[in-house]
């Protein structure tokens, strides 16, 4: 309950970070109903945003570009910047964020072919928005996951490596009580050796005479310490919580589970193992003996489920034991335990598999992937190897934070390279044309005599003056190719030609 409780605070400043803008700018003409419309689109949004992160973050990329083909403004940017950290926080999938930012960079396309008021520079501004606003915030979140998942990984070995010193421990005491025993076994083969010297020399006595009933009084006497004593090896071999086993060697999950069923445990199976290797049929048994000894020790009441399956192309049976929240809380004194996941993971390693634990949903998931072939090698790493693993995707996730905006920059740049490359020489206006032209003539007969390009393609060269006042339009004109000073400029008003002059164009 506190953790929902947690999620839910963090939605709502979430939702607050991204709805405050709305009504913060004034970059679009929205009226007060529409902004409170748009909110309310961005917290079911920012609600869905758990389950399915690449629908949140397409909500405020989406508005964007539906009011600008250029995907930038002021109402939506902070919305797709922390909408595209979340995705890249939530999902552990590389894929999804390169199809979101692939999607919304087509989507740009596609707007850009179907508006008649939007250029093809527009889409390539569109290219370098998508990379500040929405790929390096994604990435940001990709390295955050990561970096959480190495300090989960460096916190699961400092528990491991607490756990085995115990065992240690515990392996040492059983290193005493074999000595022990091994002692106790040398002066029991002695007593069984003299007790048989006694009992042959009473085979060989003619006659039960007092002698004969000595040595039989003694050949009591020694069974019996022969026998108390053969008691005390048992008792010093077995563990003082060990029964002695009554199951045998061959049986199977399904009947494990059956057993279970019919003392009471609210426990279900679902699907089938195939035939297993010794080590891996043995290894599953196992994972699911301890899963519900555990969900009967820590959840008791709580329903239980273990699901068997196959994955055929990765050739490993796969056992999956999920507990629900027990409906009473867990019972008072049951500490966390940990000695049995333990030994399993020992277990499920040597026989070539790999296992996972974890809470879920209140209760807790037991996931277990075994070989079905035999002879595979024990390939499950140990923690200081998930450490390391984890490190390593840290890397890759840095890594991925630079060369990824880095090639899309590169991308961008070799584009509008390109497109200047291409428009530079056919948006030129001859001299002799600019000559021919005249004041009063309508737009309809100056735009055949026009390039096909305007500088900067119908916008504002930066550096170039305000337009002369009353003019509906003005149109700019390179005079020399790849050239922005001077330019020729060309305004109307009312559809027709009113002002024409060359202009001091400069780039800052």
């Amino acid at each position: 309950m506190p953790m929902l409780s947690i999620r839910r605070g963090v939605d709502l400043l979430v939702w607050l970070a991204v709805g405050v803008p709305v009504f913060a700018t004034d970059d679009l003409a929205v009226p007060f109903a529409g902004r409170v419309a748009l909110v309310l689109l961005l917290g079911a949004a920012v609600a869905v945003g758990r389950r399915h992160p690449v629908v949140a973050a397409a909500v405020p990329a989406g508005l964007s570009l539906a009011v600008s083909p250029e995907l930038y403004t002021d109402m939506f940017m902070i919305a797709m910047i922390v909408m595209s950290f979340l995705l890249g926080r939530r999902t552990a999938e590389l894929r999804a964020g390169l199809l979101f930012f692939g999607g919304v960079c087509l989507a740009g396309l596609v707007l850009v072919a179907v508006r008649p008021d939007a250029m093809l520079s527009s889409w390539l501004t569109l290219l370098g928005t998508a990379l500040l606003n929405l790929m390096i915030p994604w990435l940001a979140g990709r390295y955050a996951r990561q970096h959480d998942a190495l300090v989960r990984a460096g916190w699961e070995l400092a528990e491991r490596l607490e756990r085995e010193q115990e065992l240690i421990g515990e392996r040492m005491r059983l290193r005493e009580r074999s000595r022990i025993a091994a002692d106790m076994h040398d002066s029991l083969g002695h007593e069984l050796s003299l007790l048989a010297l006694r009992a042959a020399a009473l085979q060989v006595d003619p006659g039960l005479n007092a002698s004969a009933r000595i040595a039989a009084a003694e050949l009591r006497e020694s069974a019996a310490r022969t026998t108390e004593r053969l008691r005390e090896v048992i008792t010093v071999l077995r563990e003082d919580t060990d029964s002695a086993p009554v199951l045998p060697a061959g049986d199977t999950v399904a009947a494990l589970v059956e057993r279970a069923a019919e003392s009471s445990m609210a426990v279900t199976l679902d699907g089938a193992l195939p035939v297993l290797p010794p080590m891996a049929d043995r290894a599953a048994y196992r994972v699911v003996q301890e899963a519900l000894t555990n969900a009967a020790k820590h959840a008791p009441g709580a329903a239980v489920t273990v699901r068997l399956g196959v994955d055929a192309p990765a050739r490993e049976a796969t056992i999956t034991v999920t507990s629900a929240a027990p409906p009473a809380g867990p019972p008072p004194g049951a500490g966390p335990g940990g000695y049995g996941l333990v030994t399993l993971d020992e277990r499920v390693r040597l026989a070539g598999g790999r296992l996972w634990s974890r809470p879920a949903g209140g209760g807790f998931e037991v996931t277990t992937r075994l070989p079905l072939d035999a002879g595979a090698a024990a390939a499950q790493p140990g923690a200081r190897r998930t450490l390391d693993l984890a490190r390593r995707r840290v890397r890759r996730s840095i890594m991925g934070a630079i060369w990824v905006p880095s090639v899309v920059l590169a991308v961008v740049l070799v584009l509008s390279f390109g497109y200047d490359l291409y428009t530079a020489p056919r948006s030129v206006l001859g001299p002799q044309v600019y000559a021919q032209l005249r004041i009063g003539q309508s737009e309809p007969s100056v735009a055949p005599q026009l390039p096909a390009y305007q500088a900067d393609n119908a916008e504002r060269p930066e550096g170039a003056p305000r337009d002369p006042p009353g003019t509906d339009e003005c149109r700019f004109y390179r005079t020399v190719a790849r050239s922005l000073s001077p330019a020729y400029r060309l305004c109307f008003t009312d559809g027709l030609l009113s002002h024409k002059d060359v202009v001091p164009v400069v780039r800052p």
